[in-house]
This record gives structure tokens, C-alpha cells and sequence, in this order.
């Protein structure tokens, strides 16, 4: 099992290292805000070095953790640490679902929801990062897992059709998002009506948390900035099982 998983680690970062040069050129330029859109948001000089110095809602916006990152996607002890398996059977999924995994990685994620929708289902695995997509990609072909579609996304936009998805879950991402009110907007306007939307987000609440402060978020702060006038979200519950995340969930009107 050790060898295996070595190899499919090193397999995972040769495929995300390949496409390093081809950076989408549309993702940089979707980096450029709307004088409207910068209305949303605050800047400070002095600010977390963890964070980007852009500020919404009261909350400084975190960088983005990049294709190198792999190996953190991919800890053996991540399991332990977070229960990804527990996350799964709070989701309430149901077999058949179209579910979305926003900024999928590498791809831990997306297989896990896999399993649980079954062969009818399907998971649209978005991500920014080209080398992500590459790399999830490389192994789901290890896996023979073929219910995983890579959805190459904007800053902006996850790149879903309108009114198609079951369940949005974004596990510890959200926090990263360069325009988060756009983002929602369109992630919301993905979802079927009554679908549902999962922020899963490591405890601000809790000190114990062993990560970084702008890579927390209460509580609080998610439903704040979910329930902006526009995306057309209401509250449905939170899920508290798991030891370092909460999992707040939210329902398209």
C-alpha cells in the first residue's frame, strides 16, 4: 500500500507540474474586478502575510494554496485529521446526484463523493489550476473511477450550467476566493432549486485549530456572507461532527 501510494503521489506531481506553461490566460485577466465589483471589497497595506490584503465583509481573503500543494491534499494523516469519510455521510448524499466539488485539488474529495452517487451519478470536479485538473485526472485514470468530469473554472466562475447541480461542496476553499460574491452568485445560480451548498470551513471558533488564522472561518462569517442579498440562500443547517471543521450548509431558495 506504502509503495502504491508513493507512486501514485509521484504520478500526481509530474501531471501537475506538466502544464505549468500553459497557464489559462482567461484566469488572468478574470483577475481584473468591475469598478462595481471593487466597490464589494476593502484594501489594507498592513495586513496577515497569510492573507492577500483584500478584504470582504470584515474578513481578509487568503491565498490560494497552489499545485505544489499536493503533498497537503494528500497526507496520509489527512483522514485522521479530518474525517473526510465522516464529512461524506453528513452530506446526506444520494446515489444518482450531481454533485460539484469546488477547487477539487487533487481529488481526494471528488472520490470519496464518487463512491456515493454511484454510476448514475456524476461529480464535477473545478478547480483553476490546470496542473489540479491534470493531476485529478491522472488519478481517477489509477482508479478506473470514470463518474469525475475536471471543470476548468475562472476566479470568477465555476463554469456550471445553470440550474443542473444537487450539492455545491467547497471544502476548506472558500476562504480563498479572490471575488467571493461573484463566485457564489454563480455558484448559486448552479444549483437546482432546493439544491444545497456546503461550506466546509476549518473552526475560527476554536483556538485549537491548528491552522492559520485567515484560513479559518466562523460560523458567523459564512452565513454573512451566504445570505447577501442575491444569492438566494437560506440557512438549513449546520454539521458539527467532524474535529476541526463545520460544515454549514445552505438551500437555493
Amino acid at each position: 500500500m506504502t509503495v502504491f501510494r508513493s507512486f501514485c503521489f509521484a504520478t500526481l506531481l509530474m501531471a501537475s507540474t506538466f502544464t505549468m506553461a500553459n497557464r489559462c490566460h482567461a484566469q488572468e485577466k478574470d483577475k481584473t474586478p468591475s469598478s462595481d465589483e471593487n466597490k464589494r471589497y476593502t484594501f489594507r497595506k498592513e495586513h496577515d502575510p497569510n492573507g492577500i490584503g483584500k478584504f470582504y465583509l470584515g474578513r481578509e481573503i487568503a491565498h490560494v494554496m497552489g499545485h505544489l500543494g499536493i503533498g497537503w491534499l494528500e497526507r496520509p494523516e489527512r483522514e485522521n485529521e479530518e474525517r473526510l469519510s465522516v464529512l461524506v455521510k453528513g452530506l446526506k448524499i444520494k446515489p444518482g446526484m450531481t454533485i460539484a466539488d469546488i477547487g477539487a485539488g487533487s481529488g481526494v474529495i471528488s472520490v470519496l463523493l464518487s463512491k456515493a452517487v454511484g454510476e448514475k451519478g456524476e461529480i464535477l470536479a473545478v478547480d483553476i489550476q490546470p496542473e489540479m485538473l491534470d493531476a485529478l485526472q491522472s488519478k481517477c485514470k489509477l482508479l478506473g473511477i470514470k463518474n469525475v468530469k475536471g471543470v476548468l473554472g475562472t476566479t470568477k466562475s465555476p463554469g456550471l450550467e445553470e440550474g443542473t447541480v444537487d450539492l455545491i461542496v467547497m471544502v476548506d476553499v472558500y476562504h480563498e476566493f479572490d471575488f467571493p460574491y461573484s463566485m457564489l452568485n454563480e455558484l448559486a445560480k448552479s444549483l437546482k432549486k432546493g439544491g444545497r451548498i456546503a461550506f466546509v470551513e476549518y473552526r475560527l471558533e476554536d483556538p485549537k485549530v491548528p491552522i492559520k488564522l485567515v484560513h479559518k472561518m466562523s460560523e458567523a462569517q459564512v452565513k454573512k456572507e451566504a445570505l447577501v442579498e442575491g444569492h438566494h440562500l437560506k440557512y438549513k443547517e449546520t454539521f458539527r461532527e467532524l474535529p476541526r471543521q463545520h460544515v454549514v450548509i445552505f438551500e437555493k431558495e
